[in-house]
């Protein structure tokens, strides 16, 4: 962990393999991750640097963990095409979901209502409380990541043909699509205010696209070239 202000470090946890994911509690005092070990782990960062639970179920590499529901639950994602629910007290688990395809990455929305998984060429919306499916819409493309706008009228994904897609939450059509990276797209997601959506890529860049191209937003220009990824990231993005 980082201190945002002097990018100081100030706390460390100890994992046997590569860490993919973490996701802080809605209150800061707990820290969610997940690794390519199999495992999630839950540290109180207000104590010592060992796990306080540790969850086993997971047959393969952990690609996504969040906290939802109120921090009452928690989510993940995992190589094995799982999606899995856990009580983060017990560490037990509540709930899974098989799918055809690797799930590659997990969204809560802003009001905890949907979660929005990217899964082979899809991208399907679930119920939060339920966890019954209410939306899933087919991608052009292996769709590696997918953020929904707040309110719900549109969504927007990338993954590995290298472009950025825009679709109509409710009827599933294409609005548009846009091609900047030079690499599979690994992350996107919407500001809080949903001007803005930012993508991450295997480029080693990080763009911001937004969402009603052309409309004033603060000091936002429109640029007719896109940059080149040399000098920036040396290596992929993957979260944002």
């Amino acid at each position: 962990i980082w201190d945002a202000k002097t990018g100081g470090e100030v706390q460390s946890f100890q994992h046997k393999h590569i860490v993919k994911s973490v996701n802080f509690s809605r209150d800061s005092v707990f820290l969610a991750t997940g690794s390519n070990e199999k495992l999630l782990r839950i540290f109180d960062l207000n104590k010592s640097a060992e796990a306080v639970t540790t969850f086993n179920g997971h047959t393969s590499g952990i690609k996504h963990v969040m906290f939802f529901q109120n921090d009452r639950r928690i989510i993940s994602c995992a190589d094995d095409k799982t999606v899995r629910i856990w009580d983060p007290l017990s560490g037990q688990e509540i709930h899974k979901m098989e799918f055809s395809a690797i799930p590659t990455s997990l969204e809560v929305s802003r009001d905890e209502s949907i979660v929005t998984i990217a899964h082979g060429n899809c991208v399907s919306f679930w119920n939060a409380e339920s966890l019954s499916k209410v939306n899933e819409v087919t991608v052009p493309t292996l769709v590696n990541t997918a953020s929904l706008h707040r309110d719900k009228t549109m969504f927007v994904c990338g993954g590995e043909d290298l472009k950025m897609y825009k679709f109509d939450y409710t009827t599933g059509k294409e609005i548009e699509s846009f091609k900047g990276h030079f690499g599979p797209v690994h992350c996107v997601r919407f500001s809080p205010d949903g001007e803005l959506y930012a993508s991450g890529s295997e480029d080693g860049t990080l763009r911001l696209w937004q969402t009603t191209i052309g409309k004033t937003y603060g000091l936002w220009k429109c640029v007719d070239k896109v940059g080149s990824p040399q000098d920036l990231h040396q290596q992929e993005i993957t979260a944002i």
